[in-house]
């Protein structure tokens, strides 16, 4: 089986104006396995969001090969790059980001349209994402009438909704108390096993990451 998530050499730097290049990763090999689930972990401007822009494909590097899913997409252009962020990557920030005149249950319908599934069957797969997620109850609720956790588990159920090979997430919990951050973790691991996808999850929390099956440490533009 592919990993899900595979970076070999990459490199980035940013001149910014300046004559000196100023390197913000340097030589990062990183692979995500099915079903595993990685802490990304790193101080304030070592190259975490840069890393997470390159490994989604919303930024390009300098150096080095990205494979999402067994797919080589060095080289690719925005056309491929695009189809391959809707079919093989899902996104979970620090902010659910949900579309607020939308229940919940349409909020995971509409990526799954724009990909093309039939209505009928992209209804089932939101009650059943939010079901796993012990939000039956909230089917035809809309972002305000949620809590903070309830809106980012939605948030989770979205960006499965397409049944992604790998799952990025920056600071997924980092506007949530501590007991909702907990049930809210708890429920994004659970899914992750569950779809065999891969996660890499940046997170400032040294316990969430702990718990996770690994935690990679980013500093300096180097990867431990």
């Amino acid at each position: 089986m592919s990993d899900a998530l595979r970076l070999d050499g990459i490199a980035k730097g940013y001149h910014l104006g300046k004559p000196n290049e100023i390197k913000v990763l340097s030589g990062i090999d990183l692979t995500v396995a099915p079903g595993e689930v990685c802490a990304l972990v790193a101080p304030s401007g070592a190259g975490k969001s840069t890393l997470l822009h390159i490994a989604g494909l919303l930024d390009a590097p300098d150096a080095g090969r990205v494979i999402v899913g067994g797919d080589d997409m060095t080289g690719k252009g925005d056309r491929a790059r695009t189809r391959a962020r809707r079919k093989r990557i899902g996104f979970v920030y620090q902010f659910h980001h949900l579309l607020p005149e939308f229940t919940a249950t349409e909020n995971i319908v509409l990526p799954q349209l724009a990909d093309g599934a039939a209505p009928d069957a992209a209804r089932a797969r939101a009650v059943d994402l939010l079901g796993r997620v012990g939000l039956s109850h909230r089917l035809d609720h809309r972002p305000a009438e949620m809590s903070g956790g309830e809106q980012q588990r939605v948030a989770f159920c979205r960006a499965l909704a397409n049944a992604p090979a790998l799952l990025l997430a920056d600071e997924p919990t980092g506007n949530l108390d501590p007991g909702t951050a907990d049930t809210v973790f708890d429920a994004l691991v659970a899914l992750v096993r569950e779809t065999g996808m891969g996660a890499l999850i940046a997170t400032h929390n040294l316990e969430l990451a702990a718990r996770m099956d690994r935690v990679l440490r980013l500093d300096a533009g180097k990867l431990a």
